[in-house]
């Protein structure tokens, strides 16, 4: 088997001691390996114990404390792995030198200020650095990162809740507390439920404020005393308000219910029916122009990816820096043929980030001053604040002349836009609408087919209400 496979594949031969008399021939210096420089032992972050204070300290005026100066903390190895922690942080996220600076002092502050060294530090603490200019936000994200975090700090929506709920009675009272609870931080126990967002919060609480409170004042002290007939006496006559209204009672006693912490669910079988539908409406033809036109970088790029392309807000802050090439924005669902007014504003925009923040990490598309620190995408406030109007408006103002434009076609807008064909039924029906039609000629004139090219001339350049024949018939 051996000399088959030999014979089949080659062989080699050498000559006995013949590397070795070349080796003695031509003396070359002798290559050592070097040796690995000594590391540092790890210290172990964070210690698994907490020194207990007798006196705990309220209300510190770091302000003061800077002015006498902050103490060495006697852990140097402790203040070693952290200043390590920092630099790697810095240039993973490609701080800049001022903000590397700022993480490296404000973590020796904070090790001043500690009872135990090496134990987590205390978010409310870490908040306190803002009073000395010191980047508490990235601080707070390296010190998660390395788990070296206590976040003590009470979310907004907790005083909200019991701002709401102090004026019911202590056992309807106890029971929306009992219900808050457990869609803030969920249960791993049966029945299962998940953790809810604080916002998604606030919207059940407050579309069953009224009805609770309408209850409270009829006398009933308690959820366990409601009934259908209660239920159906609060609820409003109109759609949307009895949807809303409905639901969110539903929320709130469907999880009691099975919790049993009420007999039964008066909201079960009740059908209230489905929100009444909104008619999207058309923006100015001078606001979109004042928009377009506007000489900020970052407005004039979101606002030509809306207007042009009826990008969502989602899109516009999950878009990432490689998905822009070869005059395409590649999208997870679609990919963007961007027009030539949309390709000049994104240029100037990336001018404008590369100038701004040369060495961040961030590899979202559009940064602001607090993500260009991290690697976190910007959130929906900092678009509509940027925007000057939410971006829904300018992308149904987008979705509605495109189905002007094509007749009331939905496949044309799901190709397009990536709309499912109920989202395109809204825009659509809305085309031989008269008062809407009355709208546009009395706020915008007559407007072209909006392909990238008439668009961008009738709204940059064009008279309203005026169009040249290769526009109109484009």
């Amino acid at each position: 088997m051996v000399l088959d496979e030999v014979s089949r594949c080659g062989q080699q031969l050498y000559f006995a001691d013949m590397l070795r008399r070349v080796r003695l021939m031509t003396p070359g210096p002798v290559r050592r390996r070097a040796e690995p420089p000594a590391m540092p032992s790890p210290s172990p972050l964070p210690v698994k114990h907490r020194q207990l204070a007798l006196y705990p300290p309220h209300g510190r005026d770091l302000r003061r404390a800077q002015e006498r100066g902050f103490p060495e903390a006697d852990a140097p190895e402790v203040a070693a792995a952290l200043k390590a922690a920092a630099d790697a942080y810095a240039r993973r996220h490609g701080l800049e030198y001022a903000t590397a600076q700022g993480l490296d002092r404000g973590l020796r502050i904070l090790l001043a200020l500690q009872d135990t060294p090496g134990a987590p530090f205390r978010a409310s603490d870490v908040l306190l650095l803002r009073d000395l200019h010191l980047p508490a936000r990235p601080l707070l994200k390296l010190l998660s990162h390395i788990d070296m975090l206590d976040d003590d700090r009470i979310p907004s929506v907790v005083p909200w809740f019991r701002e709401v709920t102090a004026d019911f009675p202590e056992p309807m009272a106890a029971e929306l507390n009992t219900w808050f609870e457990l869609m803030l931080a969920g249960s791993t126990t049966a029945p299962r439920l998940k953790a809810r967002s604080p916002r998604w919060i606030r919207r059940m609480m407050r579309s069953a404020l009224p009805a609770l409170r309408t209850w409270t004042a009829r006398g009933k002290d308690s959820l366990r005393a409601i009934t259908r007939d209660d239920v159906l006496d609060v609820l409003p006559d109109s759609a949307t308000p009895r949807a809303n209204m409905l639901q969110g009672l539903r929320h709130i006693l469907r999880p009691l219910k099975r919790r049993r912490i009420i007999f039964t669910d008066p909201t079960a079988r009740i059908f209230c029916g489905m929100p009444t539908a909104t008619i999207p409406l058309p923006v100015e033809v001078t606001d979109l122009r004042q928009i377009l036109q506007d000489q900020t970088a970052p407005r004039a790029a979101l606002s030509a990816l809306v207007i042009f392309h009826a990008l969502t807000s989602r899109e516009l802050r999950t878009a990432l820096t490689t998905g822009l090439r070869d005059g395409r924005l590649f999208l997870p669902n679609r990919t963007v043929l961007l027009a030539d007014p949309v390709r000049d504003r994104l240029t100037a925009y990336l001018d404008h980030r590369n100038s701004r923040w040369p060495r961040t990490a961030n590899p979202h598309l559009f940064l602001s001053q607090t993500t260009a620190c991290g690697v976190e995408p910007v959130s929906h406030v900092w678009v509509n604040d940027v925007l000057g109007m939410p971006a829904r408006r300018l992308r149904e103002d987008r979705l509605l002349h495109e189905a002007e434009a094509t007749g009331g076609d939905p496949r044309r807008i799901c190709d397009l836009f990536g709309l499912t064909v109920g989202a395109a039924l809204r825009y659509t029906s809305t085309v031989d609408q008269a008062g809407l039609v009355d709208y546009n000629l009395r706020n915008a004139g007559p407007r072209p087919r909006l392909t990238p090219t008439g668009l961008a001339e009738w709204v940059l350049d064009g008279p309203e209400g005026s169009l040249s024949d290769s526009e109109s018939t484009r």
